[in-house]
C-alpha cells in the first residue's frame, strides 16, 4: 500500500488546541490483546503517520483502557510529549472495579468531574490531559457547576482544554457561554446523518469549533450489513472509490472531512492499515456531485 501523506493538524477553535485531523480512538484497546511493546509500537506508527491525538474515556474497557495506555507511556516516556491525550468523564458504569456504583447513571457534579480527571491522570501516568470532555448530557447537569469544575482543573494545570460529547446545539452553546469549549464529539457517518440537519454542525461552524466524529464507519455496518439500503449505499461508495483509485474507507473519511465545520474523525482499529486508510483521506477531496451521491444513497431520496 502506498504510504499516505502525513496527517495535517486542525485547531479545534481559534486560539485553541491543535489536534491531528485523524484521531486514534482507544475504546477497544483492551480487546486488541497487545503486549506493552506492541502498544508502544502502535503509538509510534500512528505518530509516524501524523496521527498524534489519542481518544480515551475513563469507562473504556471497564475502566481499564487508560491504564493499558499508561503502561505504554511509562515504557517509553518520550512518547507523552509527542502526542495529545483526550479523555471523557461523566458516566458511572456498574463494574466490579467500582463497587459503590449501584446503578448505571450520569454524574456531572463538580466532585465527580474533578475526581474522574485526577483518576485518568493516575491511570495514564501523566500530569495533564490535553482535552477533557463530558461524555454524555446529564439530565441533572448544572451548567455553572460543570463550568466551575472545568475551570478549576484548568487553573490547576491538570487539563489544558475542555469540551463535550453528544451534546445538542443548545446544550453546547449554554455551557460554552460559561467556559470556552474546544469541541463536541458526536456520532456521524453515512449511516447517521442527523448532525447535518439538527443544527449540530451548523452551530459549531458558526462558532468556529471543529467537531470530533465517533463511529465514522457506522461501527463496521457499512462493510457488513445486508440491509438493502446499506447494500445500495455500499455500492455507491465503492463505485466512487474504484473510480478515484482510493479505498472504500478512505472515501468515507473524505466524505466526512468535506464538511465546512472541519470534522476530526476517530478511528477505532488496532490495525495500522486502517489508520493509513483514514490518513489517506486527508490527501484528496470528493467533488460535490460524488459527495451528494453518497448523501442521496444514505438518505434514500433526493435532496429536493
Amino acid at each position: 500500500m502506498t504510504q499516505p501523506a502525513l496527517c495535517p493538524r486542525i485547531a479545534t477553535r481559534q486560539g485553541g488546541l491543535d489536534l491531528s485531523r485523524i484521531i486514534a480512538g482507544m475504546w477497544r484497546l483492551g480487546e486488541w490483546n497487545m503486549p506493552v511493546a506492541s502498544r508502544v509500537a502502535f503509538i509510534e506508527e500512528c505518530i509516524a503517520l501524523g496521527v498524534t491525538t489519542f481518544d480515551h474515556a475513563d469507562i473504556y474497557g471497564d475502566y481499564g483502557v487508560e491504564g493499558l495506555f499508561g503502561e505504554a507511556l511509562r515504557a517509553q516516556p518520550g512518547l507523552r510529549e509527542r502526542i495529545e491525550i483526550v479523555s471523557k468523564c461523566g458516566i458511572k458504569l456498574l463494574s466490579g472495579k467500582r463497587p459503590a456504583h449501584t446503578i448505571q447513571h450520569y454524574d456531572t457534579s463538580f466532585e465527580h468531574i474533578v475526581a474522574s480527571a485526577e483518576e485518568s491522570l493516575r491511570q495514564l501516568g501523566t500530569d495533564r490531559l490535553d482535552l477533557l470532555l463530558i461524555h454524555r448530557p446529564d439530565p441533572l447537569m448544572h451548567f455553572d457547576e460543570v463550568a466551575e469544575a472545568f475551570s478549576r482543573l484548568q487553573q490547576d494545570g491538570k487539563v489544558r482544554h475542555v469540551g463535550v460529547s453528544n451534546f445538542t446545539r443548545h446544550q453546547f452553546e449554554s455551557l460554552n457561554r460559561r467556559v470556552p469549549l474546544a469541541t463536541n464529539q458526536v456520532e456521524f457517518s453515512p449511516l447517521h446523518v442527523a448532525p447535518l440537519f439538527d443544527e449540530t454542525f451548523d452551530g459549531l461552524q458558526d462558532l468556529g469549533v471543529a467537531p470530533m466524529i465517533w463511529s465514522p464507519l457506522g461501527g463496521g455496518r457499512l462493510f457488513t450489513s445486508a440491509e438493502p439500503h446499506i447494500v445500495k449505499l455500499r455500492a455507491t461508495i465503492q463505485d466512487i472509490a474504484d473510480r478515484l483509485g482510493q479505498s472504500f474507507a478512505s472515501v468515507v473519511f473524505a466524505w466526512i472531512m468535506a464538511l465546512p465545520s472541519r470534522p476530526l474523525p476517530l478511528t477505532g482499529s488496532g490495525r495500522i492499515e486502517s489508520i493509513q486508510a483514514a490518513v489517506a483521506a486527508t490527501g484528496f477531496a470528493l467533488d460535490r456531485s460524488d459527495w451528494f451521491a453518497i448523501l442521496r444513497a444514505a438518505r434514500g431520496h433526493e435532496v429536493a
